[in-house]
């Protein structure tokens, strides 16, 4: 016999649906950063200072040798070949607020209502809450955070000049134009200019072009004394590598017979020891043909001492109940070598 109107209603006001993961969120959009992770690590500190973060570069050596018998005359050289390379360093925020009536509602009470701190989540509370609201916020502040900070050191800094311009304002696809980069420019100065082989044929993997050209780069990267240490490709970048390889049966052991099933896989891409590895960022911006081999000793983030990442609780208005958080980051980006890196794409 089927449940009657009035037990159904019983039934919803006695029993509540099963939530799983409460009071947990699932991201459904989180992306590995690998280029913000790899400045993070490389951060550098500095004092501070008046607009710009400042590196002298040299390229060009004048003095020689001559050759001389017995009282010829030599010469003496007065070498004056050092150039300054200037960066710009920025103040970046990233901010919540919340109310204190929109906590209650959560079960949450703050303990310290000038600044926000000191929040307490009230006995029962799981009740009534599906989801932690402050967790919530401040989870959404620090992915953002790192969101933007991403995008940030990837972009070349056009898309806002109140921020530090990226890899991109180093790393140009054409290093012949007459472009000033860092104050030098790299038209006249020839040594100032990164790698870039772009539209490698990508239409005949049994070519394989791009490995070809690949090989022939990582010599004129490290001539110089570059030493590269991180390689970040795009989806089809990668992919492209991949059919290169099968194309000439290279497979590993991840594609072999195992427990009587055929593995189809192929393990992860690597040249000459480097991982090429993916960063979703370049689909994001329209590169997913692109890959970029870099040297992180000579690109790296210097910021001002104690204001890497840094909390803020800041006082809230004396007329509204509405608590803030926030975190600052200050800084720039630094290149001082350029030859050591490089940019490639598929055709």
């Amino acid at each position: 016999m089927p449940f009657s109107a009035q037990e159904l209603d019983n039934i919803g006001q006695a029993v509540m649906e099963y939530k799983q993961n409460v009071p947990n969120v699932t991201a459904q959009t989180l992306q590995d950063k690998p280029l913000l992770a790899k400045m993070r690590d490389n951060t550098k500190e500095f004092p501070g200072g008046k607009d710009n973060i400042t590196v002298r570069v040299k390229g060009v050596y004048s003095t020689t040798i001559q050759g001389f018998e017995h009282d010829d005359a030599v010469t003496y050289g007065n070498p004056a070949n050092l150039k300054t390379a200037t960066y710009p360093w920025k103040l970046i925020h990233s901010g919540i607020s919340f109310t204190m009536h929109e906590l209650l509602k959560a079960g949450i009470s703050i303990s310290d209502s000038a600044t926000g701190k000191g929040e307490t989540r009230h006995s029962e509370n799981e009740k009534i809450v599906l989801v932690d609201l402050l967790e919530d916020k401040v989870d959404d502040m620090m992915e953002g955070t790192d969101r933007g900070m991403n995008e940030m050191f990837w972009r070349d800094g056009t898309q806002d000049a109140k921020q530090v311009p990226g890899l991109l304002s180093f790393i140009l696809d054409d290093p012949t134009t007459a472009t000033v980069v860092g104050g030098i420019d790299q038209s006249v100065n020839t040594w100032w200019r990164n790698r870039a082989s772009l539209a490698i044929a990508s239409s005949d993997a049994s070519l394989q072009g791009l490995v070809a050209r690949l090989q022939k780069e990582f010599r004129q990267l490290r001539r110089y004394g570059g030493r590269p240490d991180l390689f970040l490709a795009g989806s089809d970048f990668i992919e492209w590598m991949e059919k290169e390889l099968r194309s000439k049966g290279n497979y590993t052991l991840e594609g072999w017979t195992s427990k009587g099933k055929t593995d189809a896989g192929m393990a992860d891409i690597s040249f000459k020891g480097l991982q090429v590895q993916y960063d979703p960022t370049l689909d994001d911006l329209s590169k997913s043909k692109y890959g970029y081999v870099l040297d992180t000793k000579h690109i790296f983030p210097k910021v001002v001492q104690g204001e890497n990442a840094k909390k803020h609780t800041p006082a809230r208005p004396e007329n509204k109940y509405v608590f803030y958080r926030a975190q600052t980051w200050v800084g720039g980006l630094v290149c001082d070598q350029r030859n050591c890196h490089g940019v490639y794409s598929i055709a």
